[in-house]
C-alpha cells in the first residue's frame, strides 16, 4: 500500500484521495507522505517485522501438523469452520 501511495504522491494526488483508495485513515497517508518527501519510495518499504515472534520453530511445526490433520480430526465433520483454539493440551 505505501509504495501504491508513493506512486499516487509523486502524481499529486491529495492525501484524502490517496487514503480513499487505499481505505486507510488519512493520519496514516500523512505520515507515509513525511516519510515519503524526506526519504523518497525507500523509506516506505518495509522494515520487516515490528515485533518478535510468538511462536517458537516447535510450536510453528506443531499447528502446520494439526492443520494437516484437518477438521474432521477435532470433529468439525459437517460444519468446516473450526479453529485450533481446543488443540491445546
Amino acid at each position: 500500500m505505501r509504495l501504491q501511495a508513493a506512486e499516487w504522491f509523486e502524481a499529486g494526488e491529495s492525501t484524502k484521495t490517496v487514503a480513499a483508495q487505499l481505505r486507510v485513515h488519512e493520519r496514516s497517508v500523512t505520515r507515509w507522505r513525511k516519510a515519503w518527501r524526506e526519504g523518497g519510495t525507500q523509506a516506505l518499504r518495509s522494515k520487516g517485522p515490528v515485533s518478535k515472534e510468538k511462536l517458537s520453530a516447535q510450536q510453528w511445526q506443531r499447528l502446520e501438523t494439526e492443520l494437516r490433520r484437518g477438521p474432521p480430526a477435532w470433529g468439525y465433520d459437517q460444519n468446516q469452520c473450526w479453529t485450533l483454539a481446543g488443540s491445546r493440551r
